[in-house]
């Protein structure tokens, strides 16, 4: 303190000192205290030195309040204390009187707060805040620099990070566009009812008159199939046994490549394209700085009520700290984590423990794993949060003092209080607050530890395998009552997605089930009661239902041998999709049989083969129809997409071949045994003779009676357009409101502890996932202006890299620069770079020895950024450099794996700067992030010349969403097409007839988007696979019906309608409708939401879509729009003869009288 007698200097000596000759510098310090006071500013120093006059400012604040000669006019000493050396008085508590101008000074209005943080509880400093003189004191007002200043000694003003005036201006972000409206109602909603207002009273208004139309241009090729398929099935049933051991044999060989099947359950390979931005972009940055590491978190809460307020000593507003934050509950949660880290695995025969397997990034220097906890804050101890200080009055510091200055500072070494305690964690690094705690006021605790990964070496992998799992299972059986956990680790997605699939097993194998069951009952047409075991079809069913599986089985083995791997949504998917497309051809072949009669002179084996030949190019038109369609639909660059497209498109065209080969001649060695009145299954038993007359089946005589005459009336017709229309008005209208993405608590069980982990993230975490800016390979760091497009300091452009990442929207922190902080650590001011003068090596700032000399010297060159030779001579050094009481700038755990250095350290290669998304909660959030953070990458690539990405471990799954509306409408488009040009060609080029297949699908189809609004069910690639699926079931739906339309020879189009839904109808309700309706009913069942969700709602949907468009709108529009059969009369007339000349002495010559 100041004079002789170590009291505050009086006014009087102070006036009569020349204080202010440059030849005098009077000072109230001895060397130790400035010793002293040069080392308390040398931490402030490397955080603050971007900001020369905050620097400044605070360095002005601490030398008066220690070293100025003026202190008996702005201080006044009021407690005292005898010290232990003669004539030595300790001061306690001073009165420190500052000048509001100072305090509220634009560079200066944080220092009073810091002052408290930085100055140490002895003395204990009161501020007085006066612009008056009070008390006889006058207060210490001495000018402060704004920040965007310059120094006296050249420096120049702060950054933008630390000085928002001195960023310039910012560009302004264009408005959101507001949302479309006519009138104050929805645009989309009131166009689509105007239309189909407009729509109403065009039809009901337009008399529908018959159009002329040309000779179809395909009744040589129609012809030509009926040929080939009739002599096909009568060979097939002359030759049973050829044909079903060939089938045999190549389903044998087909299925063998299932021995080479790979199922993929890595979500990165099912969302993410190999060629896709985001997917080559993961694979940069794994490559050059490892991939991301594994996650297992806590989230913990407490069912105790034992909130608080803290009140600090001496003086200060009560903080509250929430129950979570009670040192008895801290206590329980550093046991459980204790015991985490003491969890032993058994991988093989070794021992796998977390130090095994956990992210260390100091190590071998410290070995300490990762361990993001607020109990890092007392460095993992009971002791130190036991720590405290007190009498027996007050408790002037205990954990509570040190949580406040940790959150405030993580990085420190030393909270300044009475216990002195370090803030870094154990594993040398900070533990930032908005990482571990949940809520301001301590809501809850969050627990993290980061875990090597290792992609490309599967023992260490196997490992962490290992131990997530003895993790998980601790957990699920740790038990305290004050503790409410929830938890995550890296492999419980998949695990979780894993054990759905299973335990979903049985409702899928019961919904199969009932399939099978009924289609075996209902192939069956039971004449009598007395020939009930005759006439079943239950073995012919069987045998078709494993033709389907067969199918399915050949796909997937033919692909298994071309090493494509299988996914969840191949195996869950394919079976249903073919089911409903192979039931159908069973049900129209074997129904078709039943109601005809055999032609006098004419054997079995010509009976088939002719009714082979009437429904095998209906067949063969719904089946390469759905084929070319999803082979297409292979197109897509998503891979699930893709995988289910190959294999489903293959599937269907196999089970198409089977049906026409071997169902065929099973079906003749069943029609055989039922004309000899054999039993079904137990054929070895006869019956005696009898002979039962045939009778049309009550589907048929419903179809053919009743609904085909009651759908087709003049007044039902116009009334099911009007409502068909109507609902796809609505569907247009609300197409665009479908949500776009994933909820991923939707793909958990419903009794999935992650759900409660994904509930708890959402709520309490207060931060968003890391994001990292990749600058690849090529840029120059060594020229001024390499650096100056990069770095956020003083001197950096306004555009820089760190700038735009500051000033950006969904960003929530300050980006960590690597090069910011290597200026920072180089400068000769800073105690940071060190060097032995004797070797050139390395010398830490913490080792005390002579021969350790400054990096750049004390010179105003050498407080300039270092030269190109300089830069990567130190850069090493600070790469390797562990922070320490002395230096907090050290880059070893921030920064060493952030910056890839080439040519033995010659040269800079990629690197990058991380910083943290602002809160996602739900799909719309994280895609507008990966948006906003490209559209800055790009700005940053055109303002720096060199390209730079962004990188978050979520956008591999969440890329997919940027592009999904555009693939949906390609996937959707291309099928359509497809669906089109073949159904024209098939149906003999009647070009009008492909437009009624395709426009009847598409309003399908756009329905569906209205069922997925209705219901909830959001567009991704699973929803996406199902409308794929959707338009080729839709096909069984429509290209029958058509078909039979089209070879028709009925005089009128409402005839012709009429005889194909009649003769059509029954099947394509029994075969399709009601065998998956009962199927579906059964997921409704399943524990998944993903099965309730995207199976059970859809296929829901796109059956009863299906049925109704097929087996009502279809009908009703082919009665209005139909292809003509009646002005052509040369040919109308040459068909109805070839058609009564095909069909003579048959059920059908029957048909068409009717």
């Amino acid at each position: 303190m100041c004079s002789v007698s170590h009291a505050l200097l009086s006014q009087n000596q102070v006036r009569s000192w020349k204080l202010y000759r440059v030849s005098v510098c009077v000072l109230c310090c001895d060397v130790q205290q400035l010793h002293t006071l040069k080392g308390s500013l040398q931490l402030p120093l490397q955080f603050l030195s971007r900001c020369p006059a905050c620097f400044f400012n605070l360095m002005n604040l601490f030398c008066e309040l220690t070293c100025s000669p003026l202190q008996s006019l702005f201080m006044n000493g009021t407690q005292f204390t005898n010290g232990t050396a003669a004539n030595k008085t300790n001061v306690v508590e001073v009165q420190y009187y500052i000048g509001q101008t100072f305090a509220n000074g634009e560079g200066a209005h944080f220092l009073v707060p810091a002052l408290f943080v930085l100055s140490g509880p002895t003395p204990m400093v009161i501020i007085q805040l006066v612009d008056v003189s009070v008390s006889g004191m006058s207060p210490m007002n001495n000018k402060t620099y704004d920040c965007t200043e310059g120094l006296e000694d050249g420096s120049g003003p702060c950054s933008c990070q630390d000085c928002s005036p001195a960023c310039g201006p910012q560009p302004v972000p264009p408005p959101l566009p507001p949302p479309w409206t006519i009138l104050g109602i929805g645009a989309m909603v009131l166009i689509m009812w105007i239309s189909y207002m407009a729509f109403l009273l065009v039809f009901m208004g337009t008399v529908i008159v018959d159009a002329s139309c040309g000779e179809t241009l395909g009744e040589h090729f129609e012809n030509a199939l009926r040929y080939l398929f009739t002599r096909w099935g009568s060979f097939c049933v002359r030759q049973p046994l050829m044909v079903i051991l060939g089938s045999l044999i190549i389903v044998a060989a087909c299925s063998g490549g299932l021995v080479y099947m790979k199922i993929t359950t890595d979500p990165v390979e099912l969302w993410s394209s190999p060629s896709s931005q985001a997917r080559q972009e993961k694979d940069y940055f794994d490559s050059h700085f490892g991939p991301f590491f594994r996650a297992e978190q806590l989230i913990i809460t407490t069912t105790l009520q034992s909130e608080s307020s803290y009140s600090p000593y001496p003086a200060g507003a009560p903080v509250p700290f929430g129950a979570p934050l009670d040192k008895d509950v801290l206590h329980q949660v550093l046991d459980l984590q204790t015991d985490i880290e003491n969890i032993v695995a058994s991988y093989g025969d070794q021992k796998v423990t977390l130090k095994d397997i956990c992210l260390a990034p100091l190590a071998p220097y410290n070995d300490n794993c990762t361990i993001l906890s607020v109990l890092n804050y007392f460095q993992n101890s009971h002791k130190q949060l036991d720590h405290s200080i007190g009498d027996d009055f007050y408790v002037y510091a205990d954990y509570h003092t040190h949580f406040l200055y940790c959150v405030s500072a993580p990085a420190s070494l030393n909270d300044t209080s009475l216990l002195h305690d370090p803030c870094l964690g154990t594993y040398g690094g900070p533990i930032f607050p908005w990482l571990v705690l949940g809520g301001y006021d301590g809501e809850d605790t969050l627990i993290t530890f980061p875990v090597n990964n290792y992609h490309n070496d599967t023992v260490k992998l196997g490992k962490a395998l290992a131990w997530e799992k003895e993790f998980i299972r601790f957990l699920k059986n740790y038990t305290n009552p004050n503790l409410t956990i929830s938890f995550n680790s890296e492999r419980s997605i998949e695990d979780e997605i894993n054990r759905e699939s299973e335990s979903d097993l049985s409702t899928v194998v019961v919904s199969y089930a009932i399939m099978f069951v009924y289609i075996s009952l209902a192939l069956g047409h039971i004449h009598s009661f007395r020939r009930v075991l005759v006439d079943s079809k239950i073995s012919l069913g069987i045998a078709g239902i494993v033709i389907v599986l067969s199918s399915v089985a050949c796909s997937l083995g033919i692909f298994s041998y071309a090493g494509i791997p299988l996914t969840l949504i191949v195996i869950e998917v394919i079976p249903f999709l073919v089911l409903a497309v192979g039931v159908d051809n069973i049900f129209i072949i074997v129904q078709t049989y039943q109601r005809d009669e055999r032609m006098p002179h004419e054997e079995l084996h010509q009976q088939i083969g002719r009714i082979l030949g009437d429904v095998a190019p209906s067949m063969f038109l719904s089946s390469f129809s759905e084929t070319v369609a999803f082979f297409l639909g292979a197109l897509s660059t998503m891979p699930a997409v893709r995988t289910f497209s190959l294999f489903a498109g293959l599937a269907v065209f196999i089970d198409f071949l089977l049906q026409i080969s071997c169902f065929v001649s099973l079906l003749g060695l069943d029609a055989k045994r039922q004309e000899e009145n054999r039993l079904d299954i137990m054929c070895c038993v006869k019956l005696p003779e009898g002979k039962e007359g045939k009778t049309d089946g009550f589907l048929f005589r419903f179809f053919k009676n009743i609904y085909a005459p009651f759908i087709l009336k003049e007044w039902v017709r116009p009334i099911v357009v009007a409502v068909f229309v109507g609902l796809l008005s609505f569907s247009i209208a609300v197409t665009n409101k479908v949500e776009i993405g994933l909820d991923q608590k939707l793909s958990m069980p419903d009794d999935s502890y992650v759900l409660d982990y994904f509930k708890n993230l959402s709520t309490y975490l207060h931060t968003g996932p890391p994001v990292y800016f990749v600058v690849e390979d090529g840029h120059d760091y060594l020229s001024l202006e390499g650096q100056n497009s990069v770095c956020g300091g003083v001197g950096c452009n306004n555009n820089s890299l760190i700038q735009q990442v500051y000033t950006a929207s969904l960003i929530r922190f300050n980006p960590s620069s690597w090069l910011d902080d290597y200026f920072d650590w180089v400068k000769p001011q800073s105690t940071c770079c060190r060097y032995y003068n004797s070797s050139g090596a390395f010398c830490n700032a913490s080792v005390v020895d002579t021969l350790c000399v400054h990096c750049r010297p004390m010179t105003p060159s050498g407080k300039l950024r270092p030269t190109e030779q300089d830069f990567m001579n130190f850069l090493p050094m600070f790469l390797s450099d562990n922070p320490n009481a002395k230096c907090g700038k050290g880059g070893h755990a921030a920064y060493s794996s952030a910056v890839v250095l080439k040519g033995n350290a010659t040269s800079v290669g990629a690197t990058y700067f991380m910083t943290y998304h602002t809160i996602l909660k739900d799909s719309p959030d994280f895609i507008d992030a990966m948006k906003m953070a490209r559209v800055l990458a790009d700005n940053i690539t055109t303002a720096m010349g060199h390209k730079v990405f962004p990188y978050s471990v979520f956008y591999v799954f969440y890329e997919q969403y940027l592009t999904i509306a555009y693939d949906t409408v390609f996937q959707l488009g291309v099928s359509l097409v497809a669906i089109f040009v073949v159904t024209t060609v098939l149906l003999g080029f009647e070009l009008w007839s492909g437009v009624l297949v395709s426009i009847t699908i598409a309003m399908i189809l756009v329905n569906m988007f209205g069922v997925m609004w209705l219901w909830d069910i959001s567009l991704n690639a699973v929803s996406l696979v199902n409308l794929v699926m959707s338009c080729g079931i839709s096909v069984e739906f429509c290209s029958h019906i058509v078909r039979a339309f089209s070879i028709s020879v009925k005089s009128t189009r409402v005839e012709r309608a009429e005889e194909a839904l009649a003769h059509m109808g029954s099947s394509v309700f029994s075969g399709i409708t009601l065998t998956k309706f009962g199927g579906i009913l059964i997921l409704a069942l399943s524990k998944s939401q993903i099965f309730q969700i995207f199976y059970f709602r859809m296929y829901l949907a796109m059956v009863l879509l299906g049925a109704t468009h097929g087996l009502i709108f279809l009908p009703v529009l082919l009665s209005y729009a139909g292809t003509h059969g009646v002005v052509c009369v040369a040919f109308h007339l040459a068909k109805v003869f070839a058609a009564n000349k095909r069909y003579a002495g048959t059920e059908r010559e029957r048909l068409l009288n009717f």
